[in-house]
C-alpha cells in the first residue's frame, strides 16, 4: 500500500538540542506546518489537548544513541523485575503535541496512505488469482495486513513502557527490539534498524517509479486516439517538470498540491466506478481461480496496495486520543475494513467487467473514444503527477543528511542536495524507462520491499519485544508470528521470482 503521500521527520529547534533523525516513513499530510512550530519534549508534563483544528504536527522521537542508553539503562527485562517496572509509565501522558488531531481526521490520512495507484491495480491482481480466489485472499491479505500494524502498535507501547519514551518510529521500534531482546542478538539492533530504513527507500523509490510509468501512460492512452506516440516520449517531456518540481524542499508549499490531487483521485475513482459498473457480464465468464503460476503476481501487487504500515506509528503518535487507536472498533481496523472493502470492490468489478484484457491500471481500460473517459485519465495523471513530489520527499530525506556531512559550507550542502533531488528523480525516470509493464512493476515492489515491511518485520519485532516477557499460553504468539513470517518469505521469494520472469518475458518480447 499504499499511501498517498510520505511521513517524515521534525527536527528539534530547542536551542543546543542534538539533531535528529529524520523518520524514513512515510506521511499523509502530517506536515501542514513549519518544523519551527514544534518542539520535542522528554519530560513527563502531561500530554496538552488543543482545541484549535490540528495541523498535524508529529511527536518527538529519538536519536539511536539515546535508545542503546534507555535501553541499558532499563536493564533490558534480564532482572527478576524485567519491564514490569516501568508497567506504571503511559507514553501518551508524556507527548507534547502542538497540534494533536482528532479521530477524523486520523481516519481521513489512514485513508490517504493506503489507498493511491495500487487501488487501480487490483483488477490485474484479481486477473492473476482469479475472481473468487482473489475476493477471498484480498480480504484474507487485508485481516493479516492489519493485524501486522496492531502488533506494531503493541509493540511501539511496549518498548515505550519500557525505555520510559514517549514515542518511537518504525526503525526506532527494530532497533529497540533488538536491543532490549535476546543479548546474543542485540549486536545487530544498528543493522535492523538500517535494513527498516533500506526497505522504506526501496519502497519509496519503487513508488515513484510507478508514478512515473503510470502518468506516462495514461497520457499516451489519451494522445493514442489522435496521434501514436511512443511511451518514452512522455517519460522525457515529463522528466523536466517533475525535477522542477521536487526541488521544493518544504513539504508546507506542497499542501495545496497535495490536497488538489486528492480532490482529482476522488473524483476520478466514483467516475471510474460508474464504468466498471455499468452492464456487467455473468461471473462464469471470467475465470474463478486461475493459475498457481500467476498466483505470486497477485500476492505482489495485493499487498502493494494494502503497505500502509508505514504511517501507522507516526498517526498514532500524533493523535489527540491515541487510546481510540487500537480496538475492535478503533480508528485503525474501521479505516482498514474501508480500504479492503474498496480494494476487493475495484478489483472484483474490474476484473469481471474486462476479463484477461485488464491492464496494470483499470483507467487503462476505459474506452479511448469517450469524452469523460478521457478525462478521468487526464485527472488521474495529474493527481498521481503531483503526489510524486510527496512521496519522493521520504527517499531523498534518508539519503540527504549522509551526503551533506560531505561538505563544509552550507552552500556546498544546498548544491549537493539539489543534485542529489535531481539524481534521485532521473534514477526513477530510467527505471520507468527500462520497465514499461506496469502491473509486473507493481508486482515487484509490492514483493519485494511492502511484504518485508508489512509481514516479515512486525512478526520479527514482536518476537523480540516480547522475548523476555513471555509468549502467552502455549506460546501462541510466537506460533503465529513464525506462521506470518514464512507466509511473507513465501510471498516475498516466490513474488519477487515471478515478478522478475514476467518483466523479463514481455521485455524480450
Amino acid at each position: 500500500m499504499e499511501d498517498l503521500t510520505p511521513l517524515t521527520n521534525l527536527q528539534q529547534n530547542s536551542e543546543g538540542a542534538p539533531r535528529k533523525k529524520k523518520m524514513s516513513e512515510r506521511q499523509p499530510l502530517l506536515l501542514q506546518s513549519d518544523a519551527s512550530d514544534y518542539e520535542g519534549s522528554r519530560g513527563s508534563a502531561v500530554r496538552p489537548v488543543r482545541s484549535s483544528p490540528p495541523d498535524n504536527t508529529l511527536v518527538n522521537v529519538h536519536s539511536e544513541d539515546s535508545l542503546a542508553v534507555h535501553a541499558a539503562a532499563s536493564g533490558s527485562g534480564d532482572d527478576e523485575n524485567g519491564s514490569l517496572d516501568k508497567s506504571g509509565y503511559n507514553p501518551t501522558h508524556h507527548r507534547t503535541l502542538e497540534h494533536p488531531t482528532s479521530n477524523f481526521d486520523t481516519l481521513v490520512h489512514l485513508l490517504k496512505g493506503n489507498i493511491g495507484t495500487g487501488i487501480l491495480a487490483m483488477p490485474d491482481a484479481f486477473k492473476n488469482a482469479g475472481l473468487y480466489v482473489g475476493l477471498v485472499g484480498t480480504m484474507i491479505m487485508g485481516a493479516i495486513c492489519t493485524h501486522c500494524m496492531h502488533m506494531l502498535v503493541n509493540c511501539s507501547h511496549e518498548l515505550c513502557r519500557r525505555l520510559q519514551q514517549p514515542s518511537l518510529d518504525f526503525s526506532e521500534v527494530a532497533y529497540s527490539s533488538f536491543e532490549t531482546g535476546p543479548i546474543g542478538l542485540r549486536r545487530y539492533s544498528s543493522l535492523a534498524r538500517r535494513i527498516i530504513t533500506t526497505f522504506l527507500f526501496i519502497t519509496q523509490i519503487g513508488f515513484c517509479c510507478v508514478y512515473f510509468l503510470f502518468v506516462a501512460l495514461n497520457l499516451k492512452d489519451v494522445i493514442d486516439h489522435y496521434y501514436v506516440i511512443n511511451y518514452r516520449i512522455y517519460l522525457v517531456l515529463l522528466l523536466m517538470p517533475m525535477i522542477v518540481l521536487n526541488l521544493v524542499r518544504n513539504l508546507k508549499y506542497l499542501t495545496p498540491v497535495s490536497l488538489i490531487a486528492s480532490i482529482l483521485t476522488v473524483v476520478g475513482l466514483a467516475i471510474t466506478f460508474s464504468y466498471m459498473l455499468h452492464d456487467l457480464p455473468d461471473v462464469h465468464t471470467v475465470k474463478p481461480f486461475a493459475s498457481w503460476a500467476t498466483l505470486p503476481l497477485y500476492f505482489g501487487t495485493a499487498i502493494y496496495a494494502f503497505e500502509g504500515i508505514g504511517v501507522v506509528l507516526p498517526l498514532e503518535n500524533n493523535m489527540r486520543t491515541p487510546e481510540d487507536f487500537s480496538g475492535p472498533t478503533g480508528v485503525l481496523n474501521t479505516g482498514m475494513v474501508i480500504v479492503a472493502c474498496l480494494y476487493t470492490s475495484v478489483g472484483f468489478f474490474g476484473y469481471l467487467k474486462y476479463g484477461d484484457a485488464v491492464k496494470g491500471s483499470i483507467t487503462l481500460n476505459l474506452p479511448q473514444g469517450d469524452t469523460l473517459s478521457q478525462l478521468v485519465k487526464i485527472m488521474m495523471a495529474v493527481a498521481i503527477f503531483l503526489s510524486y513530489t510527496l512521496q519522493f520527499y521520504v527517499p531523498v530525506n534518508i539519503v540527504e543528511p549522509f551526503v551533506c556531512s560531505h561538505f563544509d559550507t552550507q552552500r556546498g550542502k544546498n548544491t549537493a542536495a539539489t543534485l542529489l533531488r535531481i539524481i534521485l528523480v532521473t534514477f526513477t525516470f530510467l527505471l520507468a524507462t527500462c520497465i514499461p509493464n506496469l502491473g509486473a512493476i507493481i508486482s515487484l515492489v509490492g514483493a519485494v520491499s511492502s511484504s518485508a515491511l508489512a509481514l516479515i518485520a512486525p512478526p520479527i519485532i514482536e518476537i523480540f519485544t516480547f522475548y523476555n516477557v513471555g509468549y502467552g499460553r502455549y506460546k501462541w504468539m510466537l506460533w503465529k508470528d513464525i506462521a506470518i513470517m514464512i507466509f511473507g518469505l513465501c510471498g516475498f521469494v516466490f513474488g519477487t521470482w515471478v515478478s522478475l520472469l514476467d518483466i523479463f518475458k514481455k521485455h524480450t518480447d
